[in-house]
């Protein structure tokens, strides 16, 4: 008889792809995860995967089983909720999020869920959107709060309605800091300091036009703060998103014509989630 426990072993398998970083996610040793889904198949007369050198995949069997045992698990904890609803919701989320105006959106959603939620902990992680993926890939983040242009075709997510507005951080005795905006032609040829994500490198390319082989990327980063600080000292133009603090001695110019990017909020699909993250996600999802 198949247990709750084994088909939750082999969601883990299913989501991961891999069953050495499957067991180590469930502090299983490798032979005793590889025993417990061949048993499964066993029980089933099927085979669930395909087995590869790095990666195992699903047979059509195995879908209509991740699809059965998520329906079975999920019943599971909304069971256990039930029992359990006068318990106050606890337990710790963590977030990934790169210096954008979008937190300010989240965090309000944030702080009203609180209110309702006061034991609940969070854990923030800052960097960029590939590093925010990176880890949530790992098991290391629940959320990430990611700046388009960005894949995100592996995710459930939301769209946030916060734009993030690019432009330029300059010195202040620079003969841009006295304008109201900047074009490609004002920085041509000048030594820029720009984010080392491809996607983004791209979109800015597309921005520049026939000058995107003038680009002269003196310096590159995932974070904005340790750039202004080379922008300060004047090794380069910073092109960057606007936020809400200032930056001493730097002044901040937009784009012409304007560049404006989106944001999302992502988590893994196909998770099966603790009831404190699933209560957040729920909420988030209502409020947009």
């Amino acid at each position: 008889m198949m247990e709750l426990r084994v088909l939750k072993y082999f969601l883990a398998v299913a989501r991961e792809e891999n069953i050495t970083r499957a067991a180590a996610m469930l502090h299983l040793t490798q032979p005793t995860l590889s025993r417990q889904l061949m048993q499964l198949e066993e029980e089933l007369g099927v085979q669930l995967f395909h087995r590869g050198k790095y990666r195992v995949t699903l047979t059509e069997e195995g879908m209509l089983l991740r699809r059965r045992a998520q329906e079975l698990v999920e019943l599971e904890e909304k069971t256990r909720r039930e029992f359990r609803r006068d318990e106050q919701l606890r337990g710790e989320i963590s977030i990934g999020s790169g210096d954008l105006e979008a937190m300010s959106c989240l965090s309000k959603i944030l702080g009203s869920f609180h209110q309702l939620h006061p034991q609940v902990k969070y854990q923030l992680y800052s960097g960029n959107s590939d590093n925010i993926k990176e880890r949530i890939e790992q098991g290391l983040l629940d959320l990430g709060l990611l700046m388009e242009p960005v894949e995100i075709s592996k995710y459930d997510f939301v769209r946030l309605p916060a734009k993030e507005q690019w432009g330029v951080l300059v010195r202040e005795d620079s003969p841009l800091a006295a304008r109201e905006f900047v074009t490609a032609g004002d920085l041509e040829k000048m030594p820029l300091i720009l984010s080392r994500r491809e996607l983004v490198l791209k979109e800015l390319e597309h921005w520049f036009g026939e000058r995107a082989n003038q680009m002269e990327i003196v310096a590159s980063g995932n974070l904005p703060y340790n750039m202004a600080i080379l922008a300060r000292e004047g090794i380069g133009v910073l092109l960057t998103v606007k936020l809400r603090c200032i930056y001493e001695g730097l002044r901040f110019i937009p784009l012409s014509p304007p560049i404006e990017s989106g944001t999302v909020l992502v988590w893994k699909k196909a998770e099966t989630f603790p009831p404190v993250l699933n209560a957040l996600v729920n909420y988030i999802k209502n409020a947009f």
